[in-house]
């Protein structure tokens, strides 16, 4: 792995860390804001803890050295998330602001991807 392409991963992985785990506390503490964007949304408020701690798991599993099976998976899940939360915003008729943060994400989770050193990836062997 180039120096560049170490460094691209390492930010745009810290930038996902940081914005999942942001918004998988704000979502497990169910704060008014995103409780009343959910309900715009039409979906439950238990939605809310179920996204805050796969977020939570999820960062975990991408910072934490092996697993790099897990670590596919985390990023599937934040994929999901986050396109999902686009396509709900898009249905729902929002504003382009509350595209801004699932599409930041959305772009962070396939950079991190993208980028991540071998030793993170899934192979035959790992399977």
């Amino acid at each position: 792995m180039t120096k560049r392409n170490k460094i691209i991963y390492w930010i745009a992985t810290i930038w996902l860390s940081l914005g999942m785990l942001s918004t998988g506390i704000v979502q497990l503490i169910k704060m008014e804001d995103e409780a009343t964007m959910m309900k715009n949304l039409g979906y439950p408020i238990y939605i809310l803890t179920i996204l805050g701690v796969w977020k939570i798991l999820g960062v975990i599993a991408v910072l934490v050295p092996k697993s790099p099976l897990i670590k596919e998976w985390a990023y599937a899940g934040f994929f999901f998330a986050m396109s999902g939360a686009v396509c709900s915003h898009l249905a729902n008729g929002d504003a382009g602001k509350d595209f801004f943060g699932p599409i930041l994400l959305l772009i962070l989770t396939f950079v991190s991807w993208y980028f991540r050193p071998s030793d993170r990836k899934t192979t035959t062997a790992n399977l």
